[in-house]
């Protein structure tokens, strides 16, 4: 990465897509990483800690989805229309093949996006996520009551990200905010509270990751190597749901970070970022 460049700074470009402008920013050199968001993520919610310390191996590529923050087009939440905007943004900037990333609804993202564009993709690092279609362990109320406050304070982000029980969860959660917040300028606009509630809505199912596609065969069969990257008090998707699949995957590995939250990247983001190049340098796509 040129030491000129950096999270807080790299500049928004714009990828002119049918008849839509997708928001991107892209940082570091390397294999390119394309990640996808959380649930009401923007540009400007991914820690520049984490993104940095990822482009010391990776072209890091962070987006808004079609018709959020600065991107245009009609907003949504359907999982094959996320994926879709990660696919066509690969397309407009030339990249053959990458490695495909997701946070919490963006894991889902990811998922859709190996399944139905495989031979695109070299590896799928997950954090936060759940595996498609029924789970045995079901999230915390907690946190979609936190979640879909109109704003979101550092009170919330311990409970929806860290581990609220540990003092040093509480005291990364305030570092990770801080740098954040470091950027001032270039910046998304949030997610409108009507907007986020009817993507809500119209995408709600029995399933929090509705396996319409047959994701859930696809990570059992796949050879694509899978980093599953998740803390041990996952509140809204407890990280035991990928255990009771793990055994039945022959690509998936799994790592549990203790007492973390949601957003294991957020609190150890150097670590995060090194075990994800760690693996994508020894884990070859066979």
């Amino acid at each position: 990465m040129l030491a000129s460049q950096n999270a807080v700074s790299a500049p928004t470009q714009f990828a002119t897509i049918d008849d839509r402008k997708i928001a991107y920013r892209s940082l570091g050199d390397g294999p390119p990483l394309i990640l996808c968001n959380r649930l009401r993520g923007v540009l400007d919610v991914w820690d520049p800690a984490f993104l940095d310390a990822l482009a010391e191996h990776f072209r890091v590529i962070t987006f808004d989805y079609s018709g959020l923050g600065q991107s245009t087009g009609r907003a949504t939440y359907e999982r094959k229309a996320l994926a879709k905007d990660a696919k066509d943004l690969a397309d407009a900037l030339d990249l053959e093949q990458f490695v495909i990333g997701g946070w919490s609804l963006g894991g889902m993202a990811a998922q859709v996006v190996t399944a139905r564009y495989a031979e695109r993709v070299t590896h799928m690092i997950l954090m936060g996520t759940t595996p498609p279609g029924k789970v045995n362990h079901p999230p915390e109320p907690i946190f979609m009551q936190t979640a879909l406050k109109p704003d979101n304070d550092l009170e919330d982000e311990i409970i929806l990200f860290f581990e609220p029980k540990s003092a040093a969860s509480r005291a990364a959660a305030q570092r990770s905010h801080q740098r954040i917040a470091q950027r001032t300028t270039d910046l998304s606009p949030p997610i409108p509270e009507e907007t986020y509630l009817r993507m809500l809505a119209e995408t709600r199912h029995e399933d929090l990751f509705h396996d319409d596609g047959g994701y859930r065969d696809f990570l059992k069969s796949t050879s694509i190597p899978i980093l599953v990257i998740s803390g041990d008090h996952e509140i809204v998707f407890p990280v035991e749901n990928w255990f009771d699949l793990n055994r039945e995957c022959q690509s998936v590995h799994l790592m549990v970070f203790p007492q973390m939250g949601h957003g294991p990247h957020h609190e150890a983001p150097q670590i995060c970022a090194d075990l994800i190049a760690s693996f994508v340098r020894n884990r070859p796509r066979s």
